[in-house]
């Protein structure tokens, strides 16, 4: 059977058997969602490289560890969660801004369908996709984290819950601020941009 038509847990399960060939499907798959998450948390690509590799090495070693009764998408986003919080604490930081974006990291805009859009149409994503992640990147932790791993990697409220080791209506309620606190940056934003056409 092809490898990538194997269930997350049935890979693992192969991996434990001896098939440790198999190991780079699960980077394949999760490589980029990771790298993705750990670089919007510390907003350093390079760190987020060299820490998603850190993650794939524990996850690799600690596959005994894994209880199959649990999707394996929540195992390994906790594992990289603890180890960008981890990360943080060391660096003593919290907070970040993004100053500018590398040209090779994940985007928003790869999770926006934008097709058959014109030249003008294109300029606005791009203008509001910035907007997006800079205020997303200016999001306290405890949402940042959840909104990150909601809207951008895509996890469900259960596996976010999981993940981050939060009662679920934690989660639940701190995604919600969190939008409330998006659609107040955004609209701010408009207001500023809009208030020199009104009059």
């Amino acid at each position: 059977m092809d490898e990538t038509s194997l269930t997350d847990e049935a890979l693992v399960e192969q991996i434990k058997q001896g098939n440790i060939e198999l190991f780079e499907e699960i980077v394949a798959r999760y490589q980029r969602k990771l790298v993705n998450y750990i670089y919007r948390m510390i907003n350093d690509y390079d760190s987020a490289m060299e820490l998603c590799q850190e993650v794939f090495i524990k996850v690799f070693s600690s596959l005994d560890k894994y209880n199959p009764e649990y999707k394996f998408t929540t195992w390994i986003h906790r594992i990289s969660s603890n180890a960008t919080i981890d990360w943080m604490r060391k660096k003593k930081l919290d907070t970040y801004s993004i100053e500018g974006q590398d040209d090779d990291s994940p985007g928003l805009r790869a999770q926006l369908e934008a097709g058959g859009l014109s030249p003008l149409q294109d300029l606005e994503m791009n203008q509001l996709q910035g907007r997006i992640e800079q205020a997303i990147a200016e999001l306290p932790f405890i949402y940042r984290q959840l909104i990150i791993l909601r809207h951008l990697n895509e996890l469900s409220y259960d596996e976010i819950a999981s993940a981050v080791e939060l009662p679920l209506g934690t989660v639940k309620n701190r995604i919600f601020r969190g939008r409330e606190i998006l659609k107040g940056k955004l609209s701010e934003d408009m207001s500023r941009k809009g208030g020199s056409k009104r009059g």
